[in-house]
């Protein structure tokens, strides 16, 4: 049998896939990394070649954590799915609505803490997940297309300003019905739409037979990476090619139409980040089947297993400490990597450490306590 933070396999799987939980935990060291650099003001604060390569890691960190939720999704229903028991779909059903509730409830109690939370939005994913359990392949597929496109004609006809001071990342009017909604379906960190399309991507891939066919996951590292890199060289061409004799003002809105960057999240980074996401996730599994029973890989998988916790223990605890000695803000690039990959190691070796004594970590522990039947 097999846990995770999103489901549970049960079952169909005659043990647990660790690539999964490897990839996990990539995850969250982009999203430590991406939020250590963003709080310290640190994104410009560097050589150039460092620049650039954190830059790669925007909205691609939490993409990835996000369809690996789908995966996880997919995973718990294949059993219901294959049988077509009413009555375990129906479970299914139950338990994600109530682990959409519980996340939807600790993200919002987060976000005075941390405003970019991903939590919350997750929740929401969760909830609109119940919908797709029995969904076919088409309906999926068309569903993503959907929220990509209508995103896309959402942003050219509303103000997706509104709400936002751009200086300070922070956004009035959150807590009113209305700027909740707008916030969390359209204009906010990680809005419904279009991210459901990146855990409905995760539920078409769980479906795959990634685990025991090293031939799928060629085909899906390799495809994923034609469609980042088709993705990156069409913005890159587009952005260049309109921008030329375009005032800064200009370039900006180029720049958020054509560009790849997470916010706004306009289809080239939809296809980008998930693309990526798509093969990092086949990488990672070949990985763990290779290296299935390597000492060396045992931590990782721990830290992929604790990866609620650890999210936001990044910035409860982590910031807080970096707060603490006067650290946190107006930081230089070099130094958010430092204190990323030192917030990291540490996990890396505690997740292992706890989990030779614990079978969960306490945020785990309590979401399926609160989500048992």
């Amino acid at each position: 049998m097999s846990t995770n933070l999103h489901g549970k396999v049960t079952g169909s799987l005659p043990k647990r896939v660790v690539g999964y939980d490897l990839a996990r935990a990539l995850a969250v060291f982009g999203m430590v990394f991406v939020n250590f650099k963003v709080v310290m003001d640190a994104g410009g604060l560097g050589p150039d070649w460092l620049v650039w390569l954190a830059g790669l890691f925007d909205g691609r960190a939490a993409a990835l954590f996000v369809v690996l939720a789908g995966v996880g999704i997919a995973l718990m229903s294949k059993r219901a799915r294959e049988t077509g028991s009413v009555a375990l779909l129906r479970a299914n059903q139950t338990t994600l609505l109530k682990r959409a509730a519980f996340l939807f409830v600790v993200g919002l109690l987060y976000t005075p803490l941390w405003p970019a939370d991903i939590l919350h939005f997750y929740g929401v994913y969760l909830a609109l997940a119940t919908i797709f359990l029995n969904a076919s392949i088409k309906r999926i597929a068309l569903c993503i297309a959907f929220v990509v496109v209508a995103f896309a004609v959402m942003l050219l006809t509303l103000d997706y300003s509104e709400g936002w001071d751009w200086l300070t990342l922070s956004y009035s009017g959150f807590w009113t019905p209305e700027g909740m909604l707008r916030h969390i379906f359209f204009n906010g960190f990680h809005p419904v739409l279009p991210w459901m399309g990146f855990l409905l991507l995760g539920m078409l891939l769980g479906r795959l037979d990634l685990a025991s066919s090293a031939a799928t996951r060629r085909r899906v590292f390799l495809w994923g990476i034609v469609v980042m890199v088709v993705a990156e060289s069409t913005s890159w061409f587009l952005v260049n090619r309109f921008s030329q004799g375009a005032n800064p003002i200009e370039r900006t809105d180029i720049v958020s139409i054509f560009g790849t960057g997470p916010m706004p999240p306009m289809p080239l980074y939809m296809f980008a980040a998930g693309g990526l996401a798509c093969s990092i996730i086949a990488a990672t599994v070949a990985l763990g089947e290779h290296f299935d029973n390597a000492i060396w890989l045992r931590p990782f998988v721990a830290t992929g297993q604790l990866a609620l916790t650890l999210y936001v223990a990044h910035v409860v605890i982590g910031m807080g400490l970096l707060e603490a000695i006067g650290r946190l803000e107006n930081q230089s690039l070099p130094f958010a990597f430092l204190a990323s990959g030192t917030f990291c190691a540490i996990s890396v070796v505690l997740a292992f450490l706890y989990r030779k004594v614990f079978k969960r970590g306490p945020l785990e522990v309590v979401m399926r306590f609160l989500s048992a039947s």
